[in-house]
């Protein structure tokens, strides 16, 4: 049995408006249940756990009426961090589950290919997360005037679903936490265990400003 804990606890500042970024609609459907929707025609037996800070869980279940949207899905409080949401998602998990997936809840366009290749190599190695290639040059800032070319082959760009054996992800949520946890990844490489790198996709953008809602749109239209 597999799961994904996904991520919604986005205040939506970079929008410009009232409204959480999750929330808002594109192709006349907000983000979060296309989000929600990719993950269970991936698999229908799914368990979703959706990570909503409560003050923003009314507003939602009033959106689940709005659109009818009857996907299954259990709710669990945000916390201070990510970590710490993440953490509430796992107490929300099957104990039946083998594998855990991590995802955010603005990335509505992670193909079924790549849910399906970290969910295949998480059960292999126990940790995956898929990654795409760095495309412009890349500079690192030595200091406020100076800066150098570094080889972009060198680095990877990280997405989600990041997925783990269900033993190792709640082994390595029982650490303390620190601000090196900056994903799920971290979390699980501090504990001590490798993470092995699939291939994700590039629509797989994660929806933070007014111009990624107009990418989000066309790639709907196309």
């Amino acid at each position: 049995m597999k799961a994904v804990i996904i991520v919604a606890g986005g205040k939506g500042l970079r929008m410009g408006g009232d409204i959480p970024k999750q929330f808002l609609p594109i192709g006349g459907k907000p983000i979060l249940m296309r989000t929600i929707e990719r993950f269970l025609q991936y698999a229908e037996d799914m368990q979703v756990v959706l990570v909503l800070p409560p003050s923003q869980q009314d507003y939602w279940q009033s959106l689940c009426r709005q659109y009818k949207f009857t996907a299954p899905h259990l709710i669990a409080d945000g916390g201070e961090t990510r970590f710490h949401s993440v953490l509430n998602g796992l107490a929300k998990v099957s104990p039946h589950v083998r594998l855990i997936g991590v995802h955010d809840g603005v990335r509505p366009f992670v193909s079924i290919a790549t849910i399906g290749s970290c969910y295949d190599e998480a059960a292999r190695t126990g940790a995956a997360i898929p990654v795409t290639e760095v495309v412009e040059t890349v500079r690192h800032m030595i200091s406020d005037s100076e800066s150098e070319t570094v080889p972009r082959s060198e680095y990877k760009l990280v997405q989600t679903p990041q997925v783990f054996s269900a033993a190792l992800l709640r082994a390595a949520y029982s650490q303390p936490y620190t601000d090196f946890f900056t994903d799920d990844a971290s979390v699980v490489e501090r504990y001590g265990h490798a993470v092995t790198l699939v291939q994700g996709n590039r629509e797989n953008i994660k929806i933070t400003t007014p111009f990624d809602l107009a990418v989000s749109e066309a790639l709907l239209e196309g």
